[in-house]
Formats: C-alpha cells, sequence, structure tokens
C-alpha cells in the first residue's frame, strides 16, 4: 500500500500530465518528479500529428460497435467510451474555469462527427446502430440520412461527383470534437511546472526500475545532455511512456509484467496541401473497415484545426517498423522478446495471419493504390493535391492468455505491482481522447483506501460534477454535463 506522497511518472505525454494533475489536486504537497527522453513535452503520440485528433466519443467509429452473426448491434464499447470522453471534457473544463490551464489558444474544437456508408448490407448496419444508440440520451443528437441533398448539405466535398441514385447513408452527430491532445498535454505540464514540489526533466532517459526491500524504488537515470548517469529514490512509479513502456515495465521486474509482448504499427496519412478543399469539408467523417481488415484500418476524411489553422487528412494507411516509438530505436521490437513473451508473441502471431497479410499489402502499396481508397469517399480528388505524411508510432499489445496462449489486444491495459507503488499503461487507441478515466482507474486500483475518503471524494466530485454517477442511465444529468462544459469550453453545438 502506498502512502508517501513521492511519485515518479515516465514519459511526459498525456497520460503522465493528466496523472500529475489530478495527484497534484489531491495530494497539494505531493512531489512529482517527470522524466521525458525527449526534448520536448508530448511530441511521441500526443502530438497533434501523430494521432487523428479525434474526440472518440463513439459517435462516428463503427468498429465501436460491431454487428454479431445474429444482425445484432452491440453497443456497449460505444456506450463506454462516450461516457468516458464525457469525463474528459469535464476534467478539462474544471483545468479551464480554474486558471489551471491557458485556454488562449483552443486545444479543443466542435467538428461534426460523422459516418458514412455505401450498399445495401451498409446502410442497413448503420440504420441500425442508429436506432440502438439514440436511444440513449448521450447519442440523442445523432442524425440519420439517406437523402442524397441532406447528406449534401453536411459534406458537400465527399459529394462531388457523386450521382443521387447511389445508394450511400451518413450519420451526423452535431457535437463531436476535434482535440489537439499535444497542446492540452503542453498546457498540463506548464501548469505543473508552476507548482511546489514538481519538477520536469526533459532530456532524461530511464535506464533501470529496481525494487527495494523496503518496497521503494530505485530509478537509474541518464542525463543525455550531460551524458551523465544519476540514481533517484521514490514510492511510487507510473511508466506512461507509450510504446516505450513495454520495455520498462520488463526492467522493472514485477511478476504482473510477464507475458506482455508488443506489436508496432507506423500510421501514415494523405495530407491535402490545397486551403481551398481543405475549407469545403468541416467534419470528421468515418467509414466501415473492409473485409478481413483490423479495427486500426477503418479510413476516414479528417478536418483538423490545429493552432487554428485547418488541415485535411485522408488514413489511415499502415506501415511497419521494428520501433516501439517514432523516436525509438530499430532493435525495439528484436529486444523486447525474451522467455516469458515468446510463445503469447508466436501464439498470438497465428491467429492473426490476416492481420500479418494486410500490413504486408499496406507497406507496398503504390501511391496510386492508396489513392484509390482516397477516391471511394472524394470522388474529385487530384493525386497532385495529397501528400503522404508519417504519423505516429502504436504498440499494439499481446498479452498472456491461459486458453489461446497470446491474445492480440486492441485498447488499453494498466498492470500494476501487488503493493500497489508501480503502475504500467500499455496499449493505444482510444487511449489520449480517455487519458481522464484511464488515470481514473489508475487511481482506484494504486490508491483505494484514499479514493474512498471523504477527502478525496469531496475533490473528485468537484472536478467531475457526474463523478459516482452515470451519465449512460441519467440522461438528465448527461444533457446538463454537456451543457456545463460545452460552455467553458467554448464548443458550439450546431
Amino acid at each position: 500500500m502506498n502512502t508517501k506522497n513521492n511519485f515518479t511518472l515516465i514519459g511526459a505525454g498525456i497520460m503522465s500530465a493528466t496523472l500529475g494533475v489530478l495527484l497534484k489536486q489531491l495530494i497539494p504537497d505531493a512531489i512529482i518528479s517527470i522524466y521525458e527522453r525527449l526534448d520536448a513535452v508530448g511530441a511521441e503520440s500526443s502530438d497533434a500529428w501523430n494521432n487523428a485528433g479525434t474526440g472518440h466519443s463513439a459517435f462516428c467509429e463503427l468498429n465501436y460497435t460491431p454487428e454479431n452473426d445474429a444482425g445484432d448491434i452491440d453497443i456497449s464499447k460505444a456506450l463506454k467510451i462516450s461516457e468516458q470522453f464525457e469525463m474528459s471534457k469535464q476534467f478539462w473544463a474544471y483545468l479551464v474555469k480554474n486558471n489551471r490551464i491557458q485556454a488562449d489558444t483552443p486545444f479543443i474544437n466542435d467538428i461534426d462527427h460523422m459516418s458514412f456508408v455505401w450498399g445495401d448490407a451498409n446502410i442497413k448496419f448503420l440504420k441500425k446502430r442508429h436506432e440502438a444508440l439514440t436511444k440513449y440520451d448521450i447519442f440523442k443528437a445523432m442524425k440519420f440520412s439517406t437523402d442524397f441533398e441532406e447528406i449534401k448539405q453536411w459534406i458537400p466535398l465527399m459529394m462531388k461527383g457523386r450521382t443521387a441514385d447511389e445508394k450511400i447513408a451518413a450519420t451526423r452527430m452535431p457535437i463531436g470534437t476535434d482535440v489537439n491532445f499535444g497542446a492540452i498535454t503542453r498546457k498540463m505540464i506548464s501548469y505543473l511546472e508552476t507548482c511546489d514540489g514538481v519538477t520536469i526533466h526533459l532530456g532524461h532517459q530511464v535506464e533501470d526500475i529496481e525494487q527495494k526491500k523496503d518496497g521503494s524504488w530505485t530509478i537509474e537515470v541518464t542525463d543525455l545532455h550531460a551524458d551523465q548517469e544519476k540514481t533517484i529514490n521514490t514510492n511510487f512509479v507510473f511508466i506512461g511512456a507509450g510504446g516505450g513502456a513495454l520495455k520498462l515495465l520488463e526492467k522493472s521486474g514485477i511478476p504482473e509484467g510477464e507475458g506482455f509482448g508488443g506489436f508496432p504499427v507506423s500510421g501514415q496519412f494523405l495530407k491535402c496541401n490545397n486551403p481551398e478543399l481543405a475549407k469545403l469539408h468541416e467534419a470528421k467523417v468515418y467509414g466501415k473497415a473492409e473485409e478481413g481488415s483490423p479495427p486500426m484500418s477503418v479510413p476516414h476524411l479528417d478536418t483538423r484545426m490545429l493552432n487554428g489553422e485547418r488541415s485535411l487528412l485522408f488514413g489511415p494507411y499502415a506501415g511497419f517498423s521494428t520501433k516501439f516509438l517514432k523516436n525509438g530505436s530499430y532493435f525495439d521490437l528484436p529486444l523486447s522478446i525474451d522467455a516469458h513473451n515468446i510463445f503469447p508473441l508466436l501464439s498470438a502471431g497465428l491467429k492473426n495471419i490476416s492481420l500479418t497479410k494486410y500490413l504486408i499489402e499496406q507497406v507496398v502499396q503504390s501511391p496510386e493504390e492508396r489513392f484509390e481508397a482516397l477516391l471511394k469517399y472524394y470522388p474529385e480528388a487530384k493525386i497532385e493535391d495529397w501528400e503522404l505524411i508519417t504519423a505516429g508510432q502504436r504498440v499494439q499489445i499481446i498479452k498472456k492468455d491461459k486458453k489461446e496462449g497470446g491474445v492480440l489486444k486492441f485498447g488499453t491495459e494498466i498492470v500494476s505491482s501487488t503493493d500497489k507503488t508501480l503502475a504500467a499503461l500499455l496499449g493505444a487507441s482510444p487511449g489520449a481522447s480517455t487519458a481522464v478515466s484511464i488515470m481514473l482507474n489508475v487511481l482506484d486500483e494504486c490508491f483505494p483506501i484514499q479514493m474512498k475518503t471523504a477527502a478525496w471524494q469531496n475533490k473528485l466530485k468537484e472536478i467531475f460534477p457526474s463523478y459516482g454517477e452515470s451519465l449512460i442511465e441519467n440522461g438528465d444529468l448527461c444533457l446538463q454535463i454537456r451543457a456545463y462544459t460545452t460552455s467553458i469550453l467554448k464548443l458550439e453545438e450546431k
């Protein structure tokens, strides 16, 4: 049981920033040290260009609402993710309202979230999905249409070159968002730097983590600028280093970290270089993944608002690199393989031959083949208006499983030591959008006694007006909270 207020957070991305701010609200005298290998904050997966920027709220992501063989739509994951994003907005609203962060440049903007499909089977699926979701107030504002002219009003750019006899359908959620996760990360870290007892160490690489007999931790760190090694002692460790977390978890030596492996996947997007085209599209439009494709392959044509400037991206296209981080080493994958995870890795690999095939096809694609995918969403696109950019590096987690040997996980996984003095976060999407709920789960797991105290409960209810309530079951509360965060964050419902 961790009772001392000395915390070390590894990685200066949105996860560590969120946990650091939460800890400082709950324990004002907390001593927090954040170590980041790079010379910038939020420069890996949290960086705006290394992710799609979608405020993942399950409004448009069709892979969150799978259809079973009987034709039923499972909306349980969509409900959970939507509620989690509402928690993120409450947290950010609290920070803005209480001047913890400056909102001079918006880090969150209102952008329609839409799903777009074609063909009888997909139209039938989208209609059933809409009917299932809109039974809950959290999705009540979602609109469904098969009307050519109405959809043309929603997404005029995508309708250019189409005819009224095409079988298409779309849903539109007018309260979707585009989020600059790099900006909110930097704002939170800037706030932490003003707090007593908080130090940020950029250009510092964690080499080793070892637990002492008294339960505290010794961490060996290299100052990359001074080329000096130093040893620090701490009572609690959080490993939030994105793709680098797996290697550090192994170095910690906790048995709970055994059996985990990682499979790296890089993302690429086509970026529109014609600003006039970008002005004609204001939505995040998600389609349906091709038959046999993994969830990560869901195509989307996205409006991005970065520091007040509009951009237009289409993707993702998968790439492959043995790096676990965009700024990592090509030896990351081979060095992560050990006796404890070789069987889960091989087992998961055999069960996911289709994923391997998909990645190979993506890697060897020609520019023309990539462009063909865009034409399905924007028929009048011209190849000279688009360039290929490389986004972030993701590590899909492979987890040891008694029945199947190894299972490929597409979400996030919290791994903590038995004594709850160390926690690590593994995995990827929806990641940043649900960072607040994930970090609340870390607090629940590692500080169960403190989380039940009146002091912590009162503070959490101050930060999260809906804390302890279900925004799924309590529709009126959901709409009240949404109106509150919309006002504070200066979002506009259309």
